[in-house]
């Protein structure tokens, strides 16, 4: 454990001593904590050992740490997930090795750590605390030991995925997915993140949808103030049926389930705040019954709205179904889904393959994305809906 000065200096040192690729992994508290910051960061690297970094203990402070690893390859299962969390603690990649999208590229039907090393290196990896509260301190033994086990085995797992996408000609195309992996940007917020409340499907009224809001604005505030995941201040559940009953005073409200709580008790003013705020909107202030939507309908809806683009949609998923199938590739790691269907939706006007190729060079593809689905893709988008004549 590494929870000190002194100790971050002699894990610095170490792994800067040492030689090869950097198995790195990081625990959060989802679930229990509204930020996704690292409670525990894990480094492996051969001739150093396992070090289990406590970023809290150090004040997220490790300058050492990220002066020993600069210009190293780190080795992360699912990449995309920890990455985020180890830069706001300073600690960004040179070079990556996403084991997990290496594993999906050389065609495994499962790719979660456990099952790959099991499967290539024959080891069975001791499983249980993923979904931990990592925020809570001292850490238990069993936990640490978890925790070192998810770095234990990367490097030789890099390994072995290595060779297996060199002899299936596919390493090259996974290099590109790792550096793409590793600049992408961070995530743009969510429009209208109250939206995915669980229930608010049901809800059709303006005023319930504005009630909604409120509530799930004022819980959001409250959850980012403690730190505490929203679920844990007020459940989803209970917040859609104070919307939907829609109290009239605090008796009201601690009269339903979820509010009887002593917490709930204590809070109940700020919930009565947030839907006394919304009934009192004016009607040009309700939220739309339906939210924003960047980018095309649900397909469902095409053969309605543009039958040549359902037409286009179902022919480019023909093709890149019998591209993945040849190249043994999930059919989405090929090309992403949105890009796909944003491209049927409104494909380049004069569709040469020069056109086509920029709209999905524009759309985040990448060159050997490109070169494998280009032609087909073309093709596909030339087609069009039957008249009813046919």
């Amino acid at each position: 454990m590494v929870a000190d000065p002194a100790a971050l200096r002699r894990a610095a040192d170490a792994l800067a001593g040492a030689k090869g690729p950097v198995a790195v992994d990081t625990e959060r508290a989802s679930g229990y904590r509204y930020s996704q910051r690292a409670y525990l960061v894990q480094l492996r690297r051969e001739g150093a050992g396992t070090w289990l970094v406590d970023p809290i203990a150090l004040g997220g402070r490790l300058d050492p740490l990220v002066q020993a690893l600069d210009g190293t390859e780190w080795v992360l299962h699912a990449a995309s997930q920890d990455l985020p969390c180890l830069a706001e603690l300073g600690l960004r990649p040179d070079v990556l090795f996403d084991t997990e999208l290496a594993g999906r590229l050389a065609g495994f039907d499962r790719v979660a750590l456990g099952t790959l090393v099991e499967r290539l290196l024959g080891y069975r990896l001791e499983k249980g605390h993923g979904a931990a509260d990592w925020s809570r301190r001292p850490l238990p033994a069993d936990w640490l030991t978890y925790a070192a086990l998810d770095v234990e085995l990367l490097v030789q797992l890099r390994d072995v995925l290595e060779a297996e996408l060199q002899s299936q000609g596919k390493l090259a195309w996974a290099l590109e997915e790792f550096e793409a992996v590793r600049m992408a940007p961070l995530p743009r917020p969510r429009t209208d993140p109250w939206r995915r409340t669980s229930g608010i499907h049901r809800v059709r009224n303006q005023r319930q949808l504005a009630l909604v809001r409120s509530l799930w604005e004022a819980r959001d505030t409250v959850a980012r103030e403690r730190d505490i995941a929203p679920g844990r201040v007020l459940p989803d559940s209970a917040l859609m049926e104070a919307a939907a009953r829609n109290p009239a005073n605090e008796a009201e409200l601690l009269a339903l389930p979820v509010f009887r709580g002593r917490s709930q008790r204590r809070m109940s003013g700020v919930w009565m705040n947030a839907l006394r705020k919304a009934g009192a909107l004016a009607k040009s202030e309700l939220p739309e019954p339906a939210g924003q939507h960047d980018g095309p309908p649900p397909p469902n809806r095409w053969a309605d709205k543009d039958p040549d683009a359902a037409a286009r949609l179902a022919a480019t998923r023909a093709a890149l179904a019998t591209i993945a199938e040849a190249n043994t590739l999930p059919v989405e790691n090929l090309l992403l889904p949105d890009l796909v269907r944003r491209t049927c939706w409104q494909p380049p006007a004069d569709l040469s393959p020069e056109s086509v190729a920029t709209v999905l060079r524009d759309g985040g593809a990448r060159s050997w994305q490109i070169d494998l689905t280009l032609e087909a893709l073309t093709k596909a988008l030339a087609a069009t809906a039957p008249t009813p004549s046919d």
